[in-house]
């Protein structure tokens, strides 16, 4: 009955909004009717959307994607560089209810976790709607839902979609991070950022600055290297470098099975000390490490420990340097904030990304990482990664079915509604 009332109550919303619009001379905007959607409206079809969008058919419950580029893992497939493989074991990585294939190696390569992808977006029939860009996310508390608008194509064709329930999936890595550096107007070199970047081949005997030293910012240095160009990296901050594995098992995995037993702080002191015997002492390099430990570190400020894949060896033997901040930029020069100078062909920003979420979701915030308030959700926004992004999922899927009151009521209105068939 409960369910009733509501949806009454949206539909008489909508027919006072569309009389509005009939009358507003400044309503030139052509928009369709509102679609209502039955099940959740997931914004992202990345891995955290099709982990969201699995978790929910399998509770029974119907969901509609909204993607904003023409493929599923878009930033996958156009913003990572040819070499890239996933940095942590693949069982670390797998999304929920489909494990990945046992010809696959530990570290599934860049083509291969695509491959993944759309094997399990067919696994589960899921159809994400391609093209479509969120525009604007606002509840309506007088009709006690969500109003989704989307444009698509270069004419920027509105839709309006209305549901219960909206799941943000664009994760944490939507949009890149460019940095204000004085004088970048004056460099004549090309400045990309590693969105853009895909291998070293076109630096071969360059002389290339890699600003950032993340997992991107040391992988991309090595790859340079590989490719016969001449890499020097920035470092500005503290930085962990952890080797890869330990003991011949992942680092990562060995953490996870220790923290079971250990606190954190422990666990962090074990790293350190296998750290030091492994790799020696990253200080002599210009890498120094922070006062706290890796894990502790991660759960405080969400900053990830570089997990060392080869990198580390060559700015032992001098063949990717370490510098200090920059200073500023000059046509073909690069000064340092230690009142160093180099000439360089090319800079690199290892820079990170950054969420869009607040450019189009308003009035509404994300507490604890996975839920908000009136329906809203989260998935791949707590900073642990695909194995984060697949507990969010579960999570809300349990959540919502929890909260699902399913209602037959059948209402003829001017309104479109998208059965779940087409979902």
């Amino acid at each position: 009955m409960e369910s009733c009332c509501w949806l009454i109550l949206f539909m008489e919303h909508l027919k006072e909004l569309e009389g509005k619009s009939v009358h507003d001379y400044y309503h030139q905007v052509k928009m369709e009717r509102p679609i209502w959607v039955p099940g959740p409206v997931i914004v992202g079809a990345g891995p955290s959307g099709l982990a969201a969008a699995a978790c929910l058919k399998q509770k029974g419950i119907q969901s509609l994607i909204l993607e904003r580029a023409d493929c599923l893992g878009s930033m996958w497939q156009f913003k990572t560089y040819d070499r890239l493989c996933l940095h942590l074991p693949k069982q670390f990585c797998e999304l929920p209810f489909m494990p990945f294939p046992k010809t696959f190696p530990s570290y599934p390569t860049k083509q291969q976790f695509l491959d993944y992808l759309k094997a399990y977006a067919d696994h589960f029939d899921i159809k994400p709607a391609l093209s479509k860009t969120v525009v604007s996310a606002n509840f309506d508390h007088r009709c006690g839902c969500w109003r989704v608008k989307t444009t698509e194509g270069l004419k920027k064709e509105e839709t309006e979609y209305v549901c219960q329930w909206l799941i943000v999936a664009t994760g944490e890595n939507a949009e890149e991070v460019v940095p204000s550096i004085e004088g970048m107007d004056e460099f004549e070199g090309p400045i990309l950022h590693t969105s853009s970047y895909k291998s070293g081949t076109m630096f071969c005997g360059k002389k290339v600055l890699v600003v950032g030293c993340g997992n991107s910012g040391m992988e991309v240095s090595l790859d340079l290297c590989n490719h016969n160009a001449h890499p020097s990296l920035v470092v500005r901050d503290t930085v962990h470098i952890l080797p890869q594995q330990m003991f011949g098992k992942s680092t990562f995995g060995l953490c996870m099975r220790l923290l079971k037993w250990f606190p954190v702080r422990v666990v962090d002191k074990f790293l350190l000390v296998m750290s030091h015997l492994m790799l020696g002492d990253t200080a002599q390099f210009g890498l120094h490490r922070p006062k706290i430990g890796p894990l502790e570190l991660k759960n405080l400020y969400g900053k990830t420990p570089v997990l060392d894949v080869g990198t580390l060896a060559q700015i032992r033997t001098g063949k990717i340097k370490v510098c200090r901040g920059i200073k500023q930029l000059r046509k073909e020069r690069v000064e340092f904030v230690d009142g160093k100078a180099e000439n360089f062909d090319a800079i690199i920003l290892a820079t990170g990304y950054k969420s869009n979420v607040a450019a189009w979701l308003k009035s509404s915030e994300i507490r604890n990482g996975w839920k908000g308030e009136n329906g809203l959700y989260a998935v791949g926004f707590t900073k642990r990664g695909l194995l984060g992004a697949s507990i969010d999922a579960k999570r809300i899927a349990q959540h919502i079915q929890h909260c699902c009151k399913p209602s037959h009521l059948h209402i003829q209105s001017n309104y479109s509604f998208l059965h779940p068939s087409q979902l």
